[in-house]
């Protein structure tokens, strides 16, 4: 038997984004996004209101990151979703990341986030809040690596239960993609 919950912003696994920018100050900011993911080979798309201090620097820069939180920056990476940007001059220092310039990109990267997308913008809808950027590199630190590849296990990632309102790392390998179902052909 199944329990019918309406319609809801449910899914499974909900990323925990961090979304980096620089302010009209050169300033590095951060917001915490859960509603997003990736739309076309190098695109991602995310929903964000124009009411965040983010659109403004996007809007201004053309460019923005995208970190994915992990367990160890759980508490940070909650910090910087509640806080505004709009309120709080430097989230990034209370937050305890330190940001660095991306080389490709004119927003900034944060240190402690061992993965990120490099983005520039293509566009932003007001209307349905649709922030789309092209990835133009993503980048990881050695410290997440195995044999030059991204590591779960040593990356841990973190998803948003956006029913419970928790976060929880992503779990062990159970299978091995457009292979074990060769078993059922």
């Amino acid at each position: 038997m199944r329990k019918d919950f309406g319609a809801k912003a449910v899914l499974y696994p909900m990323p925990v984004l961090i979304i980096g920018t620089y302010d009209e100050n050169g300033v590095p900011d951060a917001m915490n996004a859960a509603w997003g993911g990736i739309s076309e080979e190098t695109q991602i798309s995310i929903c964000v209101s124009e009411t965040h201090k983010t659109v403004k620097n996007i809007l201004g820069r053309k460019a923005f990151t995208v970190s994915f939180a992990d367990a160890d920056n759980a508490i940070a990476a909650d910090y910087v979703g509640i806080v505004s940007g709009n309120d709080v001059a430097d989230k990034i220092k209370k937050a305890g990341w330190t940001a660095v310039g991306s080389a490709n990109v004119d927003a900034p990267l944060f240190e402690q986030l061992p993965v990120a997308l490099e983005c520039r913008m293509i566009s932003y809808d007001e209307e349905s809040c649709r922030l789309v950027g092209e990835i133009v590199n993503v980048c990881a630190d050695e410290r997440v690596l195995t044999d030059g590849k991204i590591d779960l296990s040593k990356f841990r990632p973190i998803t948003y239960d956006p029913v419970n309102h928790d976060y929880l790392p992503l779990g062990d390998k159970v299978g091995k993609a457009f292979s074990d179902g060769l078993k059922l052909k």
